[in-house]
């Protein structure tokens, strides 16, 4: 069920989709930088609230860091795709490719203004592992991030949340719009 916040499509795209240079920055300058930006999929868009940076092969905690297996190729770039994987089996998580092509790097879409989590986050944008390595940077595409121009009006960064490695890593941006 959509909540008030969330635009039902058409949405307002009032502006374009990031391009590939967008994300084709460093991790946790794109992931302050999404902020604010609208995420949408399918019948759905809504501001992007919180999200957490994972810094590729030094973060333990990042997936990339284990190097590159076939899930985890995605990661590796080019950067503007999605990476959707299971968690706890049962709840798909967003992250976004960052970085140059090559350099792993991805931002968690953890929150939006109204939904909290990433797993509760993919159920209502109905974002699956089918959206695996989709380049949000495409207009044909389902899955879209746009620049909605929407200027947080304070960022809260803290430890990210649910990790064990590297968990008091201040990576995790929160904002207030």
């Amino acid at each position: 069920m959509l909540t008030s916040l969330v635009y039902p499509l058409p949405p307002p795209r009032p502006n374009p989709i990031l391009p590939e240079a967008f994300y084709a920055r460093d991790t946790v300058t794109v992931a302050r930088a999404l902020l604010g930006k609208v995420l949408v999929c399918g019948s759905v868009a809504a501001p992007i609230v919180e999200v957490e940076a994972y810094l590729g092969m030094e973060d333990k905690a990042a997936h990339a860091a284990r190097g590159i297996t076939p899930r985890t190729r995605v990661i590796y770039g080019p950067p503007g795709r999605a990476y959707v994987y299971l968690i706890y089996g049962m709840y798909d998580c967003l992250n976004l490719i960052t970085e140059p092509d090559g350099t792993p790097g991805c931002v968690l879409i953890r929150a939006v203004t109204t939904v909290s989590g990433p797993g509760r986050l993919t159920r209502q944008f109905g974002i699956t592992r089918a959206h695996n390595a989709m380049p949000v940077i495409d207009p044909s595409s389902p899955l879209t991030v746009h620049d909605h121009g929407i200027q947080p009006a304070q960022i809260t960064v803290t430890p990210r949340i649910g990790i064990r490695h590297c968990a008091d890593w201040p990576l995790r941006f929160v904002a207030q719009l």
